[in-house]
């Protein structure tokens, strides 16, 4: 939605957006297609998309061959949307973060719409500088979560229709249930189910599925989050004991703390709202789909409840 509005109506809205996600969840499409949407609706505008490598690298060219003033009319001058993918590798390059820092004032300055894609939330970017990190979280920090395992199914049954794959239900519910962690390594698995099928000459069946995947998704098995893990990490974040998490306590002290874990729970496991609600004291679905409805609704406006959800994830090592 955030992408949406940037693309309809570049630097009035969300200025600068940044995205945040971990690897293969699909940030550079994201990025590329507000690029693509922006030179439908604005033939006009220049459009830049780069990469925070690319820029180091036109920014250390332009030091040495002296062409710093054709860099900053470039970047400053001609250009209506800077679009930066994975700004995180600016670290520890103090030269380039303060280039980058005026360029951002610059362009922020004349109403330019900037967009910046990271795997890191700006405050854990330690190496950045803080005025740079603070300039980030000026517009909306629009956070991509794992897909839920609804989705999950409904990605790889789009990419084996697209692909001519004859995938069965029973085999897309195993392979999304066992892969949790980003889309790339869902459509690797989708990829590598295609090969073996090919290669022996056998239909794609849940038990082929079992033995062709065995190796992953034994692997899988051992880093898998359960419920438990999310309300142990929860309670830790917020000094209070798992048992506060299942009772039926409903102060706000406590309250908050478990939508938060019954919220983490669906996103990143593949519980179903029944499941979560019978690990947090036998409590009806309706309850656990009201949680999660709230605190993703919250996070689209809320900065700190982002903070927490992503500290509590941090200590996960999702």
């Amino acid at each position: 939605a955030a992408a949406q509005i940037v693309s309809e109506q570049p630097g009035t809205k969300y200025n600068p957006l940044f995205i945040h996600g971990g690897t293969g969840l699909g940030k550079t499409h994201l990025l590329q297609a507000i690029g693509h949407e922006l030179l439908k609706r604005h033939p006009r505008l220049n459009v830049l998309y780069i990469t925070s490598e690319r820029f180091i690298n036109e920014y250390v060219n332009a030091c040495q061959r002296k062409h710093m003033d054709a860099l900053r009319t470039r970047f400053r001058d001609h250009c209506d949307v800077l679009l930066v993918d994975d700004i995180q590798f600016l670290a520890h390059k103090d030269n380039t973060q303060w280039e980058f820092f005026h360029t951002f004032n610059a362009l922020h300055g004349a109403g330019r719409q900037i967009v910046v894609t990271s795997d890191k939330y700006p405050r854990d970017m330690d190496a950045i500088e803080e005025r740079l990190r603070t300039r980030f979280e000026w517009g909306l920090i629009a956070d991509i979560g794992a897909p839920e395992l609804e989705t999950r199914i409904a990605i790889l049954n789009k990419k084996a229709e697209a692909e001519g794959i004859a995938l069965p239900d029973d085999v897309a519910f195993f392979d999304a249930g066992n892969v949790q962690a980003n889309v790339r390594e869902l459509e690797g698995v989708l990829t590598r189910l295609q090969a073996f099928a090919s290669f022996h000459a056998r239909p794609i069946t849940l038990d082929f599925a079992k033995s062709v995947l065995r190796d992953f998704t034994e692997g899988a098995e051992s880093r898998r989050l359960t419920i438990e893990m999310i309300q142990e990490a929860t309670a830790k974040y917020f000094n209070i004991q798992v048992r506060d998490l299942k009772s039926a306590r409903r102060t706000k002290f406590i309250a908050r703390p478990r939508m938060i874990a019954m919220f983490i729970c669906r996103e990143r496991t593949g519980h179903s709202y029944p499941e979560i609600g019978a690990a947090f004291g036998k409590r009806h679905h309706t309850t656990v789909m009201h949680a999660c409805d709230t605190i993703r609704r919250e996070l689209e406006k809320d900065a700190d409840l982002r903070g927490k959800v992503a500290g509590i994830e941090r200590a996960l090592r999702i």
